[in-house]
């Protein structure tokens, strides 16, 4: 569906200075796919969307969605887009303001009123649709680009930083839109820095850095894969026998231990061990999770 074949972009100014963006740039994205994006600040992730929605075109390299280039297939089809960035006419109210968005995505004019309540009532902005724009919380001003983001039923979403603002309950919402959205035609993009929110929505994540990918990440655990992770396991009883069963585990005090391994496996064979002999075991999470422990073991520190 999106392809960046060897893309590359380099910036250069009226001084004759030039920055390399994205370089040598190659991934397939499917149809039906939720892909995310994530990488530290200035790693090339705003890049990477402006050649998508086609507001830049690659120095070298290219980029394609369905076979055609970006800017060709948004003039054709349309692309739901949710910008890091929103501004908005202050003075607008909210439902104006998504009435607007609708007319200039071409939502035909008998349908516009339709579409906005839809978005309105999936986003739960209802008792702020008469509220002026600049009377709304930066959560509900979110919420509203979410919501012209969908106003149109687009085959491809590019959302950025899409949870940036939202209170932990619309977080949790926010996930419930994204799998509503997911169908087998539809490819959904996300680019955030919330790891954790790309490890429960995305099927797959590019991490870049410095504008190249260095790591494609399957946010799922597989026991077939030897990945190094670390657990933190709680115990209600039987915490003094931890060493002695599981001597790899540091005591964190209060009847918390953390596990290094080296598998899904391993995890399991040691809790099976652990409670062979008589420990209690009330919850087992992971310090991290795959993605992050991908994403600092690609980029390190700089994350």
């Amino acid at each position: 569906m999106i392809e960046f074949n060897s893309a590359t972009k380099v910036y250069r100014s009226l001084l004759g200075r030039s920055v390399t963006a994205v370089e040598e740039f190659s991934l397939q994205v499917a149809e039906g796919e939720v892909f995310g994006i994530a990488g530290p600040n200035g790693a090339g992730k705003s890049t990477l969307i402006s050649l998508m929605l086609g507001y830049f075109r690659p120095t070298a390299g290219s980029v394609s969605i369905a076979g055609l280039e970006p800017r060709s297939y948004v003039e054709r089809n349309g692309i739901g887009y949710l910008s890091e960035l929103m501004t908005i006419n202050p003075a607008w109210t909210g439902e104006d303001a998504l009435a607007r968005f609708a007319t200039l995505a071409g939502v035909p004019r008998q349908e516009v009123r339709r579409r906005v309540d839809t978005v309105i009532e999936q986003l739960g902005i209802a008792e702020h649709r008469a509220k002026k724009i600049k009377a709304l919380s930066k959560g509900n001003l979110q919420r509203l680009g979410l919501a012209q983001a969908l106003l149109r039923d687009e085959q491809v979403l590019i959302l950025d930083e899409p949870t940036h603002g939202l209170d932990p309950i619309w977080t949790q919402r926010f996930r419930g839109i994204v799998e509503s959205l997911r169908r087998p035609g539809r490819t959904i993009i996300i680019a955030s820095h919330n790891l954790d929110e790309l490890q429960r929505l995305a099927d797959r994540v590019a991490i870049i850095d410095r504008g190249r990918l260095q790591r494609l990440v399957q946010t799922g655990y597989d026991q077939a894969t030897e990945t190094a992770g670390v657990y933190r396991l709680a115990v209600v009883s039987g915490a003094d026998c931890m060493a002695a069963i599981l001597p790899a585990a540091t005591d964190l005090g209060g009847g918390e231990f953390q596990l290094p391994i080296t598998s899904v496996a391993e995890l399991n064979a040691a809790l099976a061990k652990a409670i062979a002999a008589g420990v209690l075991v009330a919850s087992v999470v992971p310090a991290r999770s795959v993605l992050e422990q991908q994403f600092r073991e690609a980029v390190g520190e700089r994350g």
